[in-house]
């Protein structure tokens, strides 16, 4: 399970998107997120999840990467899922079922699919961006992003760096994770207990050694970093720099369209 967290992970690629500007991937991600929480309808999902598919075949990607972004967090979309399904109230002719105290309305059946949707298709939309943009893109597109907020005290690349740092050790998190439950299962850990209390008690010889580690690595990276100058960002220069091109412009149009095909066919809700 621990190799199939897709988070942190980038796919080298010559595609479309690949070359796109880091500032307009994440835009466009942002402006995608909205407009998949103003969705209110299945036919306004369908188009959603249409355009995911379109960006997944232009950037070249294989739809196990999406797959294995989805599966570590399949139980928190069952558990909202079922949360809404038992929460949501409706009236007396929109009941469908009842267990005990547990009542189900046909409200609640909508209500906990388009949850699952939801979660679904940002968990896959933000995977198109992380998949590919390297983290050194990603960084400087965060922090020229926020550089207009720099007026107001914001320090835009303090934020971007420890943002870039974070995705850029999940991955290496994970493996020093898998490491260390085949090392405390080799010395007779059970990981596999259906027993919670058990399964509560066998993570604590894996969470000890894993927040050490974690704080080894941190004081490696600061000493590596003070060892190269690394002072904040007054002053740096870049190798390579951001500028928009004609693919941009092409990018914004398309999600123009599925916006604007939402927005005309009455699937969201501006309120």
């Amino acid at each position: 399970m621990i190799k199939n967290i897709t988070i942190g992970q980038y796919i080298p690629g010559e595609s479309f998107i690949h070359k796109l500007d880091p500032r307009s991937k994440i835009l466009i991600s942002l402006l995608f997120i909205i407009n998949l929480f103003l969705v209110r309808n299945f036919v306004g999902y369908v188009a959603v999840f249409a355009f995911i598919v379109l960006m997944v075949k232009v950037a070249k990607l294989s739809p196990k990467y999406l797959y294995k972004g989805i599966r570590p967090v399949f139980v928190l979309i069952l558990f909202t899922a079922a949360l809404n399904l038992f929460v949501t109230q409706g009236t007396s002719e929109t009941l469908i079922a009842q267990f005990s105290i547990f009542k189900i309305y046909r409200e609640g059946v909508y209500q906990a699919m388009y949850m699952t949707c939801r979660l679904m298709f940002l968990i896959m939309g933000t995977s198109v961006l992380t998949l590919t943009t390297s983290p050194i893109e990603l960084t400087d597109g965060i922090e020229s992003l926020l550089k207009p907020f720099k007026r107001i005290g914001v320090p835009a690349h303090e934020l971007a760096m420890m943002m870039s740092i974070a995705l850029r050790f999940i991955p290496t998190l994970m493996d020093e994770t898998d490491k260390i439950m085949k090392a405390q299962m080799a010395r007779g850990a059970d990981f596999e207990s259906r027993n919670l209390i058990k399964k509560a008690q066998s993570l604590i010889p894996l969470l000890v050694p894993l927040f050490i580690s974690s704080f080894r690595r941190a004081e490696e990276l600061a000493m590596a970093m003070e060892a190269r100058s690394y002072r904040g960002g007054e002053g740096r220069t870049r190798m390579k720099q951001l500028k928009y091109t004609k693919r941009d412009g092409v990018a914004f149009a398309s999600f123009a369209v599925l916006f604007a095909a939402t927005f005309a066919l009455g699937l969201t809700k501006l309120i």
